[in-house]
Parts: structure tokens; C-alpha cells; sequence
């Protein structure tokens, strides 16, 4: 029913493709215009209009290492570096797929 179309963005003039699910996924939701920017220049003017993310540093409660987090750390909740919070979920996961596991 759709076919990828070719459009030009009207922030930096270069070519972009507008596929077939991008046009179905915009018939769903009920949008009637064509995107007028690629999705570099989308990202970009999103990210500018939100502003630079204060960063807060904390130090790792697993590893002792320094964190930097979007929010400002609290003394009486740990925080982790990014290593130590993925593999904690990964843990989290891990235990759940066992317990399934076992209720079976």
C-alpha cells in the first residue's frame, strides 16, 4: 500500500527517505503531514530544545568508582556506575527467568 518516498529536509537540504512503515505508522496515529526534516536534524532541534542535563557525581555503591547520574544523589538510597547498575539488572533478570523456571 505504501512505497518509500524521497523527501528533502528543510533544515540541512539533504535527501531522506520517508518508508513505508514510517507512513503507515503516521496514517495510524492520525498525522496528515509529511515530516519536513531528516532524522538527524529531528534529533538535533529535539535535544536543543530540551537543554543540556545537569549531571550529578555520586560514588558507586558496588564498586566504589565515581557515577554520574541525572538526578541528584540522596544519602540514604545507593547508586551505581553504569557497569555495576547493568549488571545488577542483568542479575534481576536472571533471577526472574529461574523462578519462572521453577513455578513451572
Amino acid at each position: 500500500m505504501y512505497e518509500d518516498k524521497t523527501l528533502i529536509c528543510k533544515e540541512c537540504g539533504n535527501e531522506f527517505t520517508f518508508t513505508a512503515g514510517e507512513q503507515e505508522f503516521y496514517a495510524e496515529k492520525g498525522f496528515v503531514n509529511e515530516p519536513q526534516r531528516c532524522k538527524a536534524c529531528r534529533d538535533a532541534r529535539k535535544n536543543a530544545a530540551r537543554g543540556e542535563r545537569e549531571m550529578f557525581e555520586a560514588t558507586c555503591a558496588s564498586c566504589g568508582g565515581v557515577a554520574k547520574v541525572p538526578f541528584k544523589p540522596r544519602e540514604d538510597r545507593p547508586v551505581y556506575c553504569s557497569e555495576c547498575f547493568a549488571k545488577m539488572q542483568e542479575e534481576k533478570a536472571d533471577d526472574a527467568a529461574d523462578d519462572a523456571a521453577a513455578e513451572e
